[in-house]
């Protein structure tokens, strides 16, 4: 193949390089394009358009492919934790085991926020909705640790702001849980490792010792895991486009909770169970909607069923299935909302319709169900799709800045009025 691409505009030829990923992906390099020729691309949502050269992620929607730096996430979920995970995606490899017990030790010293910070909680309404609180406190981190504002931050400082981000992220989470339901707010204990912290402030008491079961533990693991990173999309891109006008962590992360909060982003698991309760709600008749489904003139839709960037099927599901299952099991919960699920499940796995056109099952699908199954309110689960989100996205950033890509300044198409003259105000 040549490595050079030819565009044709009019009488003049423009070459343009054609580059190839390390996973054979190819690219028409047009950065250059607008200097030479005085055109520009046209690709509203950037569907067809690289906006960066990327290490971290690789995703094959047709073959059903996601890897984290060369790891396949079969290989990751079944034998990782979401914190060596995390390690890799910010630094690169793989911990060893030295600078993986640094690595968690530096997060233990750090899980503890300012106490002023509870303010903001007192502060939200009740019934505030926890991707505002959580996009909220995040962003405040930057008023309460200003060093992270200073220009051209050492090494070292940056990896402060990634270790104090990553600690207390999972202490916010937490609190917010808490503060829906009115209950005290329970403080880290750095015995425990990340997640098992995590889930301790969640659902612990401060009028009695819980112990948090394995189970629930290893399943919300591979749940962070499996969200960790997916490449560039909505929130990771504003991640790195808010960070290249030199914003700092903080800010930047911010700005990629907003962006994940959108129900075409990072809702769909909440979607799944507000579907779940609308069928139950109508009696629960699976056969009635598994027929609305399938009515091309009903604009009914599953939730949780097949996806935009997989077209065969998510590598995900299929490992967080197992984790669902277990908890089912463990927990032996009798909830109508999940048994219609498991009927759907069943259906969708089997049924021609949805087999021919690869409606599988996916990610949202399996961790809606876990974590309605934990007891987390649907309002929630976008709150954790960030927690365990956190770590792709510091990863992205990081890598932005040490690309030093310019600022992010997309083009456009300008379609509006041409030539008007002004008209004063009493002749309009």
């Amino acid at each position: 193949m040549s490595d050079t691409a030819q565009l044709i505009i009019g009488d003049k030829t423009y070459e343009l390089p054609v580059i190839t990923g390390t996973e054979d992906e190819k690219a028409i390099d047009i950065s250059k394009l607008r200097d030479q020729s005085g055109y520009v691309t046209l690709d509203i949502g950037y569907k067809n358009t690289g906006a960066t050269k990327s290490a971290i992620t690789f995703l094959d929607g047709e073959k059903g492919i996601l890897k984290y730096r060369g790891y396949s996430i079969e290989q990751l979920a079944e034998k990782s934790t979401f914190i060596e995970v995390a390690y890799l995606l910010i630094y690169g490899d793989l911990p060893t085991a030295e600078q993986l017990k640094d690595f968690q030790y530096q997060l233990s010293r750090h899980t503890l926020v300012q106490e002023d910070m509870k303010k903001f909680f007192d502060g939200f309404p009740q019934g505030s909705h926890p991707m505002g609180q959580l996009s909220s406190l995040v962003c405040a981190m930057s008023a309460f640790y200003p060093d992270s504002l200073k220009p051209n931050q050492t090494a070292q400082e940056v990896n402060l702001s990634i270790v104090k981000t990553l600690a207390k992220m999972s202490t916010l989470v937490s609190w917010i849980y808490k503060k829906s339901l009115g209950h005290p707010y329970i403080y880290p204990r750095n015995k425990y490792d990340y997640v098992t912290n995590f889930l301790y402030m969640t659902f612990g008491q401060r009028t009695e010792e819980i112990e948090i079961d394995p189970v629930i533990v290893d399943a919300m693991n591979k749940l962070l895991i499996l969200h960790a990173d997916h490449e560039q999309n909505c929130s990771a891109s504003t991640v790195r486009i808010v960070g290249s006008s030199d914003s700092n962590l903080y800010a930047s992360l911010s700005a990629g909770i907003s962006a994940l909060w959108g129900p075409l982003h990072g809702g769909a698991n909440q979607a799944v169970i507000e579907m779940l309760e609308k069928i139950q709600q109508d009696g629960g008749d699976t056969d009635k909607w598994i027929a609305k489904a399938k009515d091309k003139n009903d604009p009914f839709r599953l939730m949780g069923f097949g996806h935009r960037v997989y077209k065969n099927f998510d590598p995900r599901a299929r490992i967080i299935k197992k984790a669902c299952d277990d908890i089912l099991e463990k927990l032996g919960i009798d909830d109508e909302v999940l048994q219609i699920a498991k009927k759907l499940e069943e259906v969708a796995l089997k049924d021609p319709y949805f087999v021919q056109r690869k409606l599988y099952p996916n990610v949202d699908f399996y961790s809606g169900i876990i974590y309605r199954a934990l007891g987390f309110p649907t309002d929630m689960f976008t709150v954790l799709f960030a927690l365990g989100r956190l770590p792709g996205w510091i990863a992205q950033w990081k890598e932005m800045k040490e690309n030093k890509e310019p600022i992010g300044r997309p083009r456009q198409i300008y379609t509006g009025e041409v030539n008007r003259e002004y008209v004063d105000i009493d002749k309009r």
